[in-house]
């Protein structure tokens, strides 16, 4: 049986502007193609769909802490990823932020329908 090495996740939690979900949809997506040249594992953003209206959530995994780290650095002196920023800054679509780190269950992780481990 193959080892699973279970990654960590960074789990982001947005509080966002309702009047401004297609800024924000703009902001996930221009992370798709800045999160993975930096060196993290996109697993997806997510908008608000029914229900709250303004939240919304970003979920990224690292192999470790230290490559979250290392991944902030490269993250923070790439050209487009300083034009995100400056884009949210700029329109205020985002109140404020939140991060947790999380880990799987192994029990749980990537379950198929018929409850196996993928």
């Amino acid at each position: 049986m193959e080892t699973t090495r279970l990654k960590i996740t960074c789990f982001i939690e947005y509080q966002i502007d309702p009047f401004k979900l297609d800024c924000f949809e703009q902001y996930a997506d221009n992370w798709s193609k800045i999160i993975p040249q930096c060196g993290g594992e996109l697993l997806g953003y997510f908008l608000p769909h029914e229900g709250t209206n303004n939240k919304a959530f970003g979920l990224i995994s690292f192999d470790s802490l230290a490559n979250y780290e290392s991944y902030r650095r490269r993250l923070h002196v790439s050209e487009q990823g300083q034009c995100n920023f400056n884009f949210a800054q700029t329109e205020r679509f985002i109140v404020f932020e939140r991060r947790t780190f999380l880990r799987p269950v192994l029990s749980t992780y990537l379950q198929s329908p018929k409850g196996e481990n993928i």
